[in-house]
């Protein structure tokens, strides 16, 4: 056997090499593997650092985005796409590996899915023989993932590609991987390996991503995690903790994390032991508290009596226990009684609260009383239009109530755990009203808080910070009177904290310790709501959401039952490989330290007050950060955030794409991943992108959102990803006559490209690489290269077109290329099983309906598919064509849906010809002969012998897309007629 002779690598040969994105990109399977991630929830990788950071891109995106960066093209762009696709484990191999790694298949399943020659060479009893290899499982695996019927199918059976051991995962890879780019004298066996052999390629070095919008910290992560050098900076002290945690925390090395994770054990144990001995968390009888119920309480207006406020007094369904109000007359109060075990009546009662419909509303003698919660508050006009009220505005020192307020607040239900079954794996439980020992341990907290608060808040271990007015941050100043961001946590939380800190500090690694410190925050305040659940009771964190809500009724954490909240270890394989990561904490345009393919996820238009609502942890943290945080500015810096809309923020962020292009090479790159949901901001991101001297070159349409109750509406959940190089120096100008056809042919081509690979795949693989939203946004992208091209615009310079001031509905030269690159994307994309003359013949508003019912049969239920294609084809309401508009069940009315309303001539619809054959479809529903619907046609459509075969053609295809059997019986029968009408005689 002879020795394989390689290439050598020669540095910088791919300098002027496309990437291997701009042309070939899986956004199908991406998509599907981000929204996976998505799904995991609490156990994607990073949000055991918190979850409070919402918009951390999937991971698996970032990781695919920075390989098709630096992998170049060849000549044969499906064995480029195969090598891809093994990269990230989306190939058959990949994907019987993940399914094994999680034992998806039984013995006795796979003996039915494929039949096996053999078993007993496999199988012994119910199970595996124990001498059966990985190999030999595997064989049996691809078999098995062959006779699935999609990559959906495969995908869901398996594990993700991070949580498989990636020696095992990749071992079939490299092989493969090193063939393709032989030429290049590649030569890997790892993805560092990779990573630097392709950045030598380009650079002459191993590659930098940065990314100066970091948040969350998912970029540079998965790119240090790929073996990428990186840099991250951000604005936000928090976001930049979060982003170090990743790097040092989640991504360290294992004996690093054994420090780590024992360092979090010294500082709980000792606050445990500290909270044991105050004896402010056990019965006399040494039971532990679980969780301690809390609820605020206002006097009635009209009675005088002082009313405990919850919108449920349910405290757990399963076991039937519920919280019960007994008048006491003596001192005008309820008293609150636990009580287990109610029927499903008194359970039912009980869900409708004393707070309902943003009323105080309870019964005394028979009677029911109402009263608004803003005449509680006491609310009020003010001359600037604002609302005022009566509430007293809380002080410094304040961390209870005073007597005199309008909201007091009590404890009324404690969970307990049993002491005899602390340690054991299923804990005896149960719920109760606190006794009057219980309020004594309640008054003594509250003494301890009392006496040291002045001095913690000195020593930076309680915040001294108040809350800066602001969208989100107006919200508990208007509604409790909270001035000071310690006012978000009661007093036996604030007795816990102070303790963790001073632990913190003084404990051997601090700066690990203080992302976790900033979870807890986020699980143990004022805001937790409590959950009675289906299955179990829970309390939630403050930022289920992004907002800073207020409850009535909160769950308080004992300091027991928030040990496991310490701990940020996770599962998922894979260090940290980069040995150079750098996290700054500055503005975006202040940018000093170079990257040659920057990623970033930038602030837009619907974006999260990150800048609002971290206030409420940088007040915690800013006094004694621990080192490397203490060379942070630990502030918002509101000013300076880039908000999502407007002059300031075009500006902001064309200050931010300037920097980042000016601190990267002639052939570096630049990904910016937009989540969009106001179409007007791509007008903006793209004057953005060209006044910052930035050439789009390609871009991807991801699904990488999931549906919540949180996100009911209409909420977008695709990610454009767009590709940006420098704008080739010198100057060009172009006019909208010369521009117009070369951005349809460049669009065109752009298309047919697409659209010839991915007949190319399908016939191989029984899958398109593409969905009609990624060959529509490449149709936008495609329009976009050749207008990022130029530096003047019908006469005007970019830079100045791209910031000057909009005026509201006003249509640019821009806007009308763009929509021109829309309908010619949009005029390629003929529905299968449409001919082209037909598809040319068609109204915007059929082209939608038609290559909607299309996607649906395909499974494409998103939203924003809708909206897309709706603005694709210039339709003025497509609201009015929909049958479902939420966000992943959004579907078009079916035939039979369309009421006459929807199909008059003053609708969109009604006058065209598919408007005519619903009509005419609807008729046979209603058992009209054939003959005389077909009769009617004739009369009504002065051109009916022209378009005969178009109608035929149209109902042909609906007979194939719809789900109603009885419509695909009309149509076969209206359609056959038609195709045999005999004229004259």
């Amino acid at each position: 056997m002879h020795a394989q002779t390689r290439t050598p690598l020669t540095p910088q040969a791919l300098k002027d090499a496309p990437a291997l994105i701009e042309t070939v990109f899986p956004a199908q399977k991406v998509s599907l593997e981000a929204q996976t991630e998505r799904k995991a929830v609490q156990s994607q990788t990073l949000t055991g650092l918190g979850s409070y950071w919402k918009g951390r891109k999937p991971l698996i995106l970032v990781r695919a985005i920075v390989l098709g960066s630096l992998l170049p093209p060849t000549a044969n762009p499906e064995a480029d796409l195969a090598v891809f696709e093994a990269l990230m484990a989306f190939d058959d191999e990949g994907l019987a590996r993940r399914a094994l790694a999680a034992n998806a298949f039984s013995a006795a399943r796979l003996q039915e899915m494929i039949p096996i020659a053999d078993p007993e060479r496999h199988f012994s009893g119910r199970g595996w023989r124990r001498d059966v290899t990985n190999d030999d499982k595997l064989a049996l695996y691809r078999r098995a993932l062959d006779t699935l019927p999609s990559y959906e199918a495969k995908a869901a059976l398996g594990k993700r590609p991070e949580e498989v051991d990636q020696d095992w995962l990749y071992a079939p890879v490299w092989p493969k991987v090193n063939r393709h780019y032989a030429h290049l004298g590649l030569a890997a066996h790892s993805f560092p390996e990779l990573i630097e052999q392709l950045g030598i390629l380009r650079y002459g070095h191993r590659p930098r991503v940065g990314d100066t919008f970091s948040g969350g910290g998912s970029i540079p992560f998965e790119a240090a995690r790929l073996g990428c050098d990186v840099y991250a900076s951000d604005l936000n002290p928090i976001a930049c903790m979060l982003t170090w945690g990743a790097l040092n925390i989640i991504g360290a090395a294992p004996e690093r994390r054994a420090e780590i994770e024992a360092a979090q054990r010294v500082v709980a144990k000792a606050v445990d032991a500290e909270i044991t001995r105050l004896g402010i968390e056990h019965d006399e009888a040494g039971n532990r508290a679980k969780a301690y119920l809390y609820c605020i309480e206002a006097r009635c207006p009209e009675t005088g009596w002082r009313v405990p406020l919850a919108p449920s007094w349910v405290i757990s369904k399963t076991r039937k226990i519920i919280a019960r109000l007994r008048p006491d007359h003596a001192k005008q109060r309820f008293d609150i009684e636990i009580v287990s075990g109610v029927s499903d009546a008194e359970l039912e009662a009980a869900e409708a609260g004393t707070v309902q419909n943003s009323h105080m509303v309870y019964q005394l003698d028979g009677r029911t009383f109402r009263t608004p919660i803003k005449t509680l508050r006491g609310d009020y006009r003010l001359p600037d239009g604002t609302t005022g009220n009566r509430l007293r505005r809380w002080d410094k020192h304040d961390f209870k109530p005073r007597e005199d307020d309008i909201f007091q607040e009590r404890l009324y239900c404690i969970q307990w755990i049993m002491k005899e079954t602390l340690e054991a794996a299923r804990q005896e439980t149960w719920f109760a009203a606190p006794t009057e020992a219980d309020l004594e341990r309640e008054r003594r907290v509250e003494a301890l808080v009392a006496e040291n608060l002045a001095r913690w808040q000195e020593e930076g271990l309680v915040p001294d910070m108040a809350i800066e007015p602001g969208y989100n941050t107006e919200q508990p100043i208007r509604e409790r009177g909270w001035t000071h961001w310690h006012h978000f946590f009661n007093p036996r939380q604030l007795l816990t904290f102070a303790y963790s800190k001073q632990e913190i500090i003084d404990s051997k690694k601090p700066e690990c310790l203080f992302p976790s410190f900033a979870k807890a925050l986020d699980w143990i305040n004022r805001g937790c709501y409590f959950g009675t659940g289906a299955a179990r009771e829970s309390i939630s964190h403050l930022f289920a959401n992004q907002a800073l809500n207020v409850l009535y009724n909160y769950g308080c954490r004992s300091v027991y039952a928030s040990l496991p909240l310490w701990g940020v270890t996770n599962n998922v394989h894979g260090e940290i490989a980069s040995p150079s990561a750098t996290v700054g904490c500055l503005p975006s345009e202040q940018v000093t330290d170079s990257s040659d393919l920057w990623i970033t996820d930038p602030p837009y238009a619907d974006a999260v007050n990150y800048h609002e609502i971290t206030e409420f942890f940088i007040a915690w943290l800013r006094k004694n950060p621990p080192k490397p945080f203490d060379e942070w500015l630990w502030d918002s810096r509101r000013a300076l955030a880039i908000k999502g809309s407007g002059e300031d923020f075009r500006r902001g962020m064309v200050a931010a794409y300037t920097a980042m292009r000016e601190h990267m090479p002639d052939n570096g790159l630049q990904c910016v991943m937009f989540t969009h949901q106001d179409t007007a901001i791509w007008g903006d991101l793209i004057g953005v992108f060209w006044a910052a001297g930035l050439q789009v070159v390609a871009a991807w349409y991801i699904a990488t959102e999931t549906t919540s109750e949180l996100k009911k509406g209409g909420y977008v959940q695709g990610t454009v990803i767009l590709m940006l190089k420098k704008r080739p120096a010198g100057e060009r100008a172009g006019f909208k006559q010369r521009l117009l056809p070369a951005v349809r042919q460049e669009v065109a081509r752009q298309i047919e490209t697409m659209m010839y690979l991915n007949d190319t795949v399908k016939t191989h693989h029984g899958e398109p690489v593409w969905s009609d939203a990624d060959l529509q946004m490449a149709g936008y992208a495609a329009a976009l290269k050749v207008l990022t091209a130029y530096t003047h615009i019908g006469g005007e310079d970019v830079t100045t077109f791209a910031l000057r001031p909009r005026a509201r509905g006003e249509m640019t030269v821009v806007d009308e290329i763009v929509q021109q690159a829309a309908e010619t994307a949009s005029s390629l994309l003929v529905p299968e099983g449409l001919s082209a003359d037909t598809w040319g013949r068609l109204a915007g508003i059929e082209r939608f309906l038609l290559r909607m019912w299309d996607m649906e049969t395909a499974g494409a239920t998103k939203l924003d598919n809708y909206q897309n294609f709706a603005k694709a084809f210039h339709v003025e309401d497509y609201a009015r064509v929909m049958g479902d508009m939420r966000p992943n069940h959004s579907r078009l009315k079916r035939i039979s849906e369309f009421s006459a309303r929807d199909l008059t001539d003053a609708t969109e619809l009604g006058p065209t010809r598919l408007g005519r054959l619903i009509i005419a479809l609807q008729q046979k529903l209603k058992d009209t002969e054939p003959q005389v619907i077909v009769e009617q046609m004739r009369d009504e459509m002065a051109d009916f012998l022209e378009i005969r075969p178009l109608l035929v053609d149209v109902l042909a295809f609906i007979e194939r897309k719809s789900p109603e059997p009885e419509v695909r019986s009309a149509c076969e029968v209206l359609g056959a007629r038609l195709k045999n009408l005999r004229f004259g005689g």
